[in-house]
């Protein structure tokens, strides 16, 4: 297996894209001391909305862990903005919060979740495991069908 994260995103296939602006009145993360809290990111992809609508209605379950691991991506994109490029500044994910437009019938959010679980386990090794909610939502920005933000431990 590969050592760096660059080696590990390159065997991966991944190719971050640039972090996104911010949509509205926020920063897209912030630092205090050694945490960097990156605000909630949605399955953008090529600089559009990915994947929108409701898990239990208009989305499957595989449908849903791709837009999760979009928005690891994502996040892992605004990792390398902060920390100039330097990804290896991470130390460990501390936890996600995973919110997932679902219906009120719909009851595998930690399933979709596991899509940004498994993606940042898969480029970070141990330092990708980490605490987490899996939330449904009855509505997200933009009819996004996940969102998910992150406290990341840095160097």
């Amino acid at each position: 297996m590969s050592h760096s994260i660059a080696e590990r995103l390159a065997a991966m296939g991944i190719v971050l894209p640039d972090a996104a602006a911010p949509a509205a009145n926020y920063v897209p993360y912030s630092i205090a001391g050694n945490l960097l809290h990156i605000s909630g990111q949605l399955p953008m992809d090529g600089g559009r909305l990915e994947i929108q609508g409701h898990l239990g209605r208009d989305i499957d379950i595989e449908s849903g862990k791709r837009a999760a691991e979009l928005c690891a991506i994502n996040i892992l994109s605004q990792a390398r903005a902060a920390l100039d490029g330097d990804l290896e500044r991470i130390m460990r994910v501390v936890k996600i919060q995973g919110f997932v437009a679902s219906t009120e019938c719909f009851h595998e959010q930690h399933i979709v979740i596991n899509g940004a679980s498994d993606l940042l386990v898969g480029v970070l090794g141990e330092r990708g495991k980490h605490a987490r909610a899996a939330v449904g939502m009855s509505a997200l920005p933009m009819n996004a069908a996940v969102e998910i933000d992150a406290l990341l431990e840095i160097s």
